[in-house]
């Protein structure tokens, strides 16, 4: 029969819960004994880099902290270990596998340089493969040590609110776990969305969640989407000598400034990467062979075409892993277009002792660094005496493309439509990086453009034109 459970709050607003169990026995209850009380200053729900940031920075500042973590296993059946998106299915095997791509750039330029190298050369997928990832488990390893050092339970549960400071977990073999805490973090991050709507996308399709764990190369690969998931895996898969297509809808780098997107595709495209551009699938069928064949629509020409493939992934955006954690028990809002979690400058959600960091917060940027700082401002905040923010405006970031775009501020888009056209002075140039000299490699996508804001002076002259 169920436990019955009940949080006692006592002095210093800590919580701790109780389990009694009818005569069948408690679950939770290792060989029928009831579990002891838990005990929690801060809860973080969710084991990516913002979560674990913020989990270890208050357990330094003593505090009693607990982790839960679970991840749901991908359609396609991937599952990983803790640190969340970018230790596993993110920024680590991706800089990695990217970097295999231009090691086989600079073989390429190795005899202008004096190294003899036998042609053709060969990559090995399953060599790098299993490098990437054995590199991964240990960094999974790394983080639940560092947890443990720093005396931080961990919990590997899929938690759901049960009120405002309790949440439920469901752990191996069915045991129910209740925890409860003063604060609780949210930071749950996100997956990449699958088009439901396109016949065979789920049954066929895989995503960035499961690319860089396969055993065996991708071959022959269609990546759907013109975000910088999109662009960053064909362009490291095209860079290893597979067959690489990305079908995008629209404009690549949605967000980013559009000349600096051009010139990123431009490079990609003169080196290998192909593009059906304007294009969106319809269905996907397996062939007797095993191959995929794509059907889409030409949205300029109106017509249809087919093409077969090896593997199909989908890059057309991320959704937040809200859905399954009850939030509505604890009263906590979302954004109800995109369920990301509403939150004010401090991280604070409707409810003021929750709160929510990193991907899953609304009107965050997506990036690693700022999740973990903003997970250690937070608990200094809690723990110890800081009422520092995190300052979002000007994050720097960078696409790594075959042709890495690193930006920070505005695009000039966006400075024209915040500031006007007339308002803004914008600087470039082209040049050539030193590398690409003996090597003679093109060097004509290789640019830099800064914008600055055009003061006009005043009508006395006082205050001449300048820039800022």
């Amino acid at each position: 029969m169920a436990a019955m459970a009940r949080a006692l709050p006592r002095p210093g607003r800590r919580f701790r819960w109780r389990i009694w169990a009818s005569a069948g026995g408690a679950r939770g209850a290792a060989g029928g004994a009831a579990a002891g009380p838990q005990d929690y200053d801060l809860l973080v729900i969710g084991g990516g880099s913002g979560g674990l940031a913020c989990a270890k920075e208050a357990a330094q500042l003593g505090r009693k902290v607990a982790v839960v973590d679970y991840v749901e296993p991908s359609p396609r059946g991937t599952r990983w270990g803790l640190g969340g998106t970018c230790v596993n299915v993110g920024c680590i095997p991706k800089k990695l596998m990217h970097h295999a791509a231009l090691l086989g750039h600079m073989i390429q330029d190795a005899h202008h340089y004096g190294w003899e190298v036998a042609q053709p050369i060969q990559h090995d997928w399953k060599k790098m493969a299993e490098a990437v990832q054995n590199h991964v488990k240990s960094l999974n390893w790394g983080h639940r040590v560092q947890l443990q050092d720093r005396k931080v339970k961990y919990f590997n549960i899929k938690a759901s609110f049960v009120d405002q400071h309790t949440v439920r977990g469901i752990a191996k073999g069915g045991k129910e776990i209740l925890l409860s805490a003063e604060h609780i973090v949210i930071a749950t991050g996100g997956r990449p969305k699958y088009p439901t709507y396109i016949e065979g996308a789920l049954e066929y399709g895989i995503t960035s969640d499961d690319i860089f764990w396969l055993k065996e190369s991708p071959g022959k690969t269609l990546v759907v989407g013109a975000s910088y998931v999109a662009l960053e895996c064909a362009g490291l898969l095209t860079g290893i000598g597979l067959d690489t297509t990305i079908m995008m809808r629209s404009i690549p780098l949605r967000g980013f400034d559009q000349q600096m997107s051009s010139l990123v595709t431009e490079y990609m495209e003169s080196h290998g990467t192909q593009f059906l551009r304007g294009c969106t699938p319809s269905h996907i069928r397996k062939l007797p062979d095993g191959q995929l064949q794509v059907t889409w629509k030409d949205g300029i020409s109106g017509k249809e075409d087919m093409g077969t493939f090896d593997t199909v992934l989908w890059a057309i955006g991320r959704v937040p892993e809200t859905r399954s954690l009850n939030l509505e028990k604890a009263g906590v809002n979302t954004n109800p277009k995109n369920q990301k979690i509403l939150v004010d400058s401090q991280e604070a959600t409707s409810v003021p002792h929750i709160y929510a960091i990193g991907d899953v917060a609304e009107g965050r940027p997506e990036l690693t660094p700022t999740a973990i700082m903003a997970g250690r401002l937070l608990a200094q905040r809690l723990f110890g005496q800081s009422s520092d923010l995190m300052d979002y405006k000007n994050v720097p970031t960078t696409v790594f493309t075959p042709l890495e775009y690193g930006c920070v501020g505005l695009s000039e888009e966006e400075a024209v439509a915040r500031h006007g056209q007339g308002n803004i002075e914008v600087y470039h140039a082209y040049y050539k990086p030193l590398e690409f000299t003996v090597a003679e490699r093109d060097a004509s996508q290789c640019y830099i453009k800064v914008w600055s804001l055009l003061c006009t002076g005043d009508a006395h002259g006082r205050n001449p034109p300048h820039l800022l």
